[in-house]
């Protein structure tokens, strides 16, 4: 039994050292490893994964080594079946010398903490490969030192995957960085007019702070402009995934992109890539056609998949189109019935039938391929879009000629950090903050528009439209100096398409504030729904995180009631 555990896993070792010389071939290694046939929950690890396996993700010693790790941990787990660990790391030291060949003093049985420490990030080593060498003498200096510097222990290539996706480093002209130091220099010189001044001249202080307000809105129009990215960093692998996909499956296609020069915040952009990976995925696997069934249906060999992006107004539009067989509405619908997901009495538009593929465990695919539909659909996508996002995906199809999902994202959606405008407000004699992108408006509710529901809940009608009433002194455990709900005011939030009053004492003011987060893993400590640190000036406050805040009131309604 040992020595057939040991040639199993010593097959799949060679396997993946080959990988480690070729850089080929990733995804048989994961075959092997089983990786590939989990049934895993998460759209972006899915979408980690599989870049590794169409090439997107290079082969590196950290790869590598995790991957021995597993064949580690499944030599043990195949040794604890067959009782082979009953007496420890001995009967490892047992079988890897008889393995070798070499005595059994020569070699050392390999601990428990030795085996863990094949998941952590390994030292930098003195002498990096020469393809990776070449990439940091490409470098900025700030970013060879980030690169060099090994991550905190205890975390797996697993966990350190997604921030490898993020961008590190902006290209930017000098003539925008000539532009921020002459800021800076007008901002240093009004202060010193104001701090010289004093408050003996009252109109100068006033022209100077004018001056000053005016100095501090150019400056983050220009650090703004600075944090934009251009989309073809994140277009350009796209080619590499799609011939990728389109040779494993045995498909003919031309990939088109357009638009790739538009630039977006960084933060959009990281957010941006798993879920067109996995539109271009279900495009080309789920959308296309083969090559008989395009000629059949009097259509080239060869399908058309387009990734495209152009900015309107205050939104951007990034879109999948593919030419292949389209959506059919009555088999959606009829699988929406299927499922429960419509009602049968009901006639839908035929947009709304296309909404359902939206919608959770929806799926039209008759087979589960190693390409998509391994577990999770576009509800995934989706959830990524307008919780992260705040944006939406609006799907065209013509049956027989196509399909189109198009991402639409507000460019006045600020980072959870920066600066943002926001509404400060009071409960219970203490101060917050709630981020105006999230909010719909200011209401003051009537007693008889307040109703309480038989499950302890409340709801408050605003014009006309019913919204959940959630009590924020409730939530935070504060006693509220307003009684009277007339003389509270309620702040509708909105979250992507569900929107909720939030009962406070009172709404000071809206004015911009600075949101920076905690040095320390508040969010892990107390579970409350608090986003960051604001600093007003005057003052500072807890900036609430609504979408968090939404969730913890919905979880206490499953758990039982409204009130603490």
């Amino acid at each position: 039994m040992q020595e057939s555990i040991i040639q199993c896993i010593e097959d799949i070792e060679k396997q993946i050292l080959e990988v480690a010389e070729t850089g080929q071939n990733a995804g048989d290694a994961v075959d092997a490893l089983g990786l590939s046939h989990m049934k895993l929950s998460s759209a972006g690890v899915i979408a980690v994964l599989d870049m590794l396996i169409d090439g997107i993700t290079p082969v590196n010693d950290d790869i590598v080594t995790a991957m021995l790790g597993v064949c580690e941990a499944q030599k043990r787990f195949f040794y604890a079946l067959s009782g082979l660990l009953e007496s420890g790391t001995e009967s490892m030291g047992i079988v890897e010398s008889k393995s070798s060949g070499k005595p059994e003093a020569d070699v050392e049985p390999e601990s428990e903490e030795a085996a863990t420490k094949a998941f952590e990030e390994p030292p930098t080593a003195e002498a990096e490969p020469e393809t990776e060498a070449d990439k940091t003498a490409e470098q900025p200096e700030e970013e060879k030192k980030a690169a060099d510097t090994p991550a905190p222990k205890g975390k797996g290539k697993a966990e350190r995957a997604p921030a490898a996706q993020a961008i590190s480093s902006i290209r930017v002209g000098t003539d925008r960085l000539d532009r921020v130091i002459e800021l800076v220099g007008k901002l240093m010189v009004t202060y010193a007019v104001i701090a010289q001044g004093g408050a003996q001249n009252l109109a100068q202080m006033a022209s100077s702070l004018r001056e000053l307000d005016n100095v501090i809105s150019n400056l983050q129009k220009e650090v703004n402009a600075i944090r934009l990215v251009p989309l073809k960093q994140i277009f350009m692998p796209m080619h590499r995934l799609v011939k990728s996909l389109s040779q494993k499956i045995g498909k003919k296609l031309d990939f088109e992109v357009a638009g790739d020069d538009l630039a977006l915040d960084k933060t959009i952009v990281e957010s941006l890539n798993e879920p067109l990976v996995h539109l271009l995925r279900n495009a080309v696997d789920h959308g296309l056609e083969d090559t008989e069934g395009r000629v059949a249906a009097g259509k080239n060999e060869a399908g058309t998949v387009t990734l495209s992006a152009w900015r309107k107004g205050d939104s951007a539009f990034i879109q999948v189109r593919d030419d292949g067989r389209g959506l059919d509405p009555e088999r959606i619908l009829s699988k929406a019935l299927e499922k429960g997901l419509a009602e049968a009495d009901k006639e839908y538009e035929p947009k709304e039938i296309l909404q359902f593929v939206l919608q959770s465990g929806f799926s039209t695919a008759e087979q589960i391929t190693d390409v998509s539909g391994r577990g999770v659909g576009m509800d995934a996508v989706v959830n990524a879009i307008r919780n992260t996002l705040d944006g939406d995906i609006e799907i065209e199809s013509d049956l027989g000629h196509g399909a189109a999902f198009t991402i639409s994202i507000p460019l006045d959606r600020s980072a959870n950090e920066g600066i943002v405008e926001a509404l400060v407000c009071k409960v219970g004699g203490d101060t917050f903050i709630v981020p105006s992108r999230d909010v719909v408006e200011i209401y003051m509710p009537k007693v008889n528009e307040v109703v309480e529901l038989p499950d302890g809940r409340e709801t408050v009608d605003v014009r006309g439209e019913v919204h959940s009433l959630l009590r924020l002194a409730d939530l935070l455990d504060l006693t509220p100096e307003v009684d009277d709900i007339q003389m509270a005011q309620t702040i509708v939030v909105r979250v992507g398409e569900y929107k909720a009053a939030i009962l406070v004492d009172e709404v000071l003011r809206q004015q911009q504030v600075v949101i920076t987060g905690f040095t320390v893993p508040v969010d892990e400590i107390f579970h409350i729904p608090i986003l960051g640190y604001g600093m007003m000036g005057e003052s500072d406050a807890l900036v609430l995180d609504t979408e968090e805040m939404l969730q913890h009131f919905e979880d206490r309604i499953q758990t039982g009631g409204n009130r603490p």
